[in-house]
């Protein structure tokens, strides 16, 4: 040992002071649980990770073993997690940024700890093809492993919190990737499993890199507004702490803030200010069951006490109670009257419940052994849930995100069967999902469907309570517009399947009638002749054509075109396919383009001022402009795409293709002008018209306006305004302009797809 110290510079000493402190608290941490207590294994394991990353730093500057350490504390203190689990985190980067292999972790710490490490483990590129993604290739690996095993989900999680909690010292272009897949993938992922305080973490991180200025202004409101809600939460809470102390609990009484994100989040979609948004205070009581066995009973005995004390909303009440959330969630929420005439949300727990609610389906363990009423088995169907999708292979692993994030993320209804069994479905499901849902069978069959004992269409949309009876006919058969309203990701995977196997079917036909037709017509099936073929009747490529002829879309017969010398005839195919000549293609010289994207360093922000913008596209998903928080998109083609940073596009950009993406910043001076949409509502009334060309007349801006639209119902108008403007103070100065008429209630802008 005195070889090794001796030999340390101020620096390493340093370094190792911090390493073995930051070890001794997550030791601290597990000890203090109630798991058994492994303290040798998880030592051996910190012990090769730290020899296995030595003289490894981080981007930060720190010694890489702190990262590894970090994740093991947040899996042990912030989700409950036990030794297995602790040592993989210590372990879960050695497998990719060392020569250790897999096999090596099995026979050292065993076949669970290298299960989960693998599973936790990056896939190296180059194996996918062009078009995957290796973003997407790698959660589908982690998603393989914890159909398994969930502890690789939560380790998983745990790791990408500890990066966002450290994501300063990255570039701007990979804040922007990995706040975007960890807003796509990672916090919806935590809200599924139940972990709260993480996802919500995960969700604020990732606004303030993204849009740093909102985030440090909706902070600056919070704070400013606090006093007032300290105010209201001291007059609302002394009468429900003497009508719990009446009855005998042992309580807590907690303020719940709305997250930055969160209120962000409502100011866009809802499209108020922040002074607008009523929920920002709630309050949750916790308390100690006096019988674990009545603990449901006793909530709805605290919230009786609640109603004699505060009038309640009518419509607010919400029973988590009786049906638990598919993450485990359970509680009674409602809305009251304070004294002060404000309404505040309360929110009723128990200590289980608060518990579970905070860590997920991993705080369960703690009440194994007592004797609380929960359910596991919600767990295990949404595992099963997963098994299921990747069962079914995707043609493209990237379909799988979206088909993860449809089904897996959403919020739930609960509906019955004919025989008054519940299941419980995504939010926004429809009749045919259901069917799927039940059985493939039912699904592929499906003819018509009853709810309430009326029959409505497939695409039927279910609610809360419904009652449906699915009606089958062995002659229906799989179309392909029902993709169209097919939401769940069972229905939509097994609806694919069978149009893919339909599709290959044809394809095959296809081909044969091609070969035959060739060797008819006595001419080679060379790839020029079967292009020519293809370009007569305007198909895409030659899969397309093949599927056509398998369709029986389009005949082969005596051709007008000769596909070798492609002259044009005057028998044969126009008995059956009237001839239109190829489309011709708009030429555009785009090498000034290519060449300008090509030569773009990734690492670098990209300014974006009159010249770069001329070699950039302007996403029209989103419709950017200088004021907003952007990134670039380089596209297969070398194009430059501006994206918001909130764009939803741009989030699955982010997520998939995350090392195309490229940090920008605007550089115009008010030289140029963009095309901004404004959507006006309020009080129709006599003169509207007139006063709103009015007031925009006498602004200080030299406003182009190219198009108003506005209709009236019902005393009621709604309309847009088409500018040409410079940036988004322009917006904030139009839309404050219009707000001070009596006559408007809201104007905002709007993103609209040209």
């Amino acid at each position: 040992m005195t070889d090794t110290t001796k030999k340390l510079t101020p620096q390493e000493l340093k370094d190792e002071e911090m390493i073995n402190a930051a070890f001794q608290k997550l030791l601290d941490t597990y000890l203090a649980t109630n798991h058994r207590k492994k303290v040798e294994v998880i030592t051996k394991a910190f012990n090769f990770a730290k020899q296995a990353h030595k003289g490894v730093r981080r981007r930060s500057g720190e010694p890489y073993i702190l990262h590894p350490i970090a994740v093991a504390q947040i899996a042990c203190e912030e989700i409950g997690l036990g030794s297995t689990s602790i040592c993989a985190a210590l372990l879960h980067d050695v497998e990719e940024d060392t020569d250790y292999t897999n096999e090596d972790l099995s026979n050292l710490f065993g076949p669970k700890v290298a299960n989960i490490v693998e599973g936790l483990t990056k896939i190296s590129g180059g194996i996918f093809g062009d078009r995957a993604s290796l973003q997407a290739e790698t959660f589908k690996k982690l998603l393989l492993t914890m159909s398994d095993d969930i502890r690789v989900i939560l380790i998983k999680i745990s790791d990408r919190l500890h990066n966002m909690r450290t994501l300063s010292s990255m570039l701007p272009s990979k804040q922007y990737k990995i706040a975007g897949e960890t807003l796509y993938i990672y916090a919806p992922l935590a809200d599924r499993l139940g972990l709260n305080k993480i996802k919500t973490e995960l969700e604020d991180l990732s606004f303030r890199y993204e849009h740093p200025e909102e985030y440090k202004m909706i902070e600056d409101m919070l704070a400013s507004t606090q006093a007032d809600r300290t105010s209201i939460f001291d007059n609302f809470v002394p009468p429900i702490r003497k009508m719990l102390d009446d009855m005998g609990f042992n309580y807590q009484i907690q303020q719940r803030i709305k997250t930055p994100y969160s209120i962000w989040n409502k100011m866009q979609n809802k499209h108020v200010a922040f002074n607008e948004i009523y929920d920002i205070l709630a309050i949750r009581i916790v308390y100690v069951p006096l019988n674990r066995k009545q603990e449901i009973d006793e909530c709805f005995s605290i919230y009786a006490g609640l109603t004699k004390i505060y009038r309640p909303h009518p419509t607010r009440f919400r029973d988590w109670l009786s049906s638990p959330k598919a993450n485990g969630y359970q509680a009674l929420h409602n809305t009251f009257m304070s004294a002060q005439g404000k309404w505040i949300e309360v929110q009723i727990r128990s200590d289980r419940m608060n518990d579970i609610a905070e860590q997920g389906f991993a705080a369960h363990w703690k009440y194994k052994d007592k004797d609380a009423d929960y359910d596991e088995n919600e767990l295990d169907k949404w595992l099963d849930s997963i098994k299921e999708i990747l069962d079914d292979p995707q043609p493209d692993t990237l379909d799988l995100l979206d088909t993860i994030k449809l089904n897996l993320f959403s919020k739930e209804i609960l509906v019955f069967t004919p025989k008054g069994e519940i299941k419980t479905m995504p939010n926004n499901a429809t009749a045919l999902d259901f069917a799927f849902h039940i059985h493939s069978f039912l699904g592929t069959h499906c003819f018509a469907v009853k709810v309430n004992h009326k029959l409505v269409p497939l695409s039927y949309r279910l609610k809360s309570g419904d009652q449906i009876e699915i009606l089958t006919s062995r002659e229906q058969q799989v179309k392909p517009e029902w993709l169209n309203f097919a939401t769940t990701a069972k229905a939509r995977g097994k609806i694919q399947a069978i149009l893919r196997r339909e599709k290959r079917e044809k394809m095959r036909i296809g081909e044969e009638r091609l070969a035959a037709f060739f060797k008819e017509q006595d001419l080679e099936a060379t790839s020029t002749n079967i292009d020519r073929l293809r370009r007569f009747h305007e198909l895409a490529d030659r899969d397309e054509l093949a599927q056509a002829l398998g369709a029986n879309k389009i005949e082969l017969g005596q051709p007008d075109v000769d596909v070798l010398t492609g002259k044009v005839r005057k028998t044969g195919w126009r008995r059956y396919v009237p001839f239109i000549g190829p489309k011709k293609q708009a030429e555009v010289n785009s090498t000034d383009v290519e060449d300008f994207v090509r030569g773009l360093n990734r690492k670098q922000t990209l300014v974006l001022n009159e010249d770069t913008l001329q070699k950039c596209a302007i996403a029209p998903c989103c419709r950017p402009i200088p004021g907003d928080d952007v990134l670039g998109y380089i596209t297969p083609q070398n194009t430059l795409e501006i994206h918001k940073r909130s764009c939803p596009t741009a989030t699955k950009l982010k997520t998939r293709y995350g090392n195309n993406i490229i940090a920008l910043k605007w550089d115009t001076h008010r030289t140029l002008y963009f095309p901004v949409c404004i959507h006006i509502k309020g009080v129709d009334d006599h003169g509207v018209l007139y006063a709103i060309a009015d007031v925009l007349h006498n602004t200080e801006l030299d406003l182009v306006i190219k198009h108003i639209s506005i209709d009236t119902n019902d005393g009621i108008f709604d309309g847009t305004i088409e500018f040409l403007l410079h940036d988004t103070d322009d917006v904030k100065q139009i839309c404050d302009t219009l707000l001070r008429l009596h006559y408007i209630e809201s104007a905002y802008r709007e993103d609209k797809k040209d």
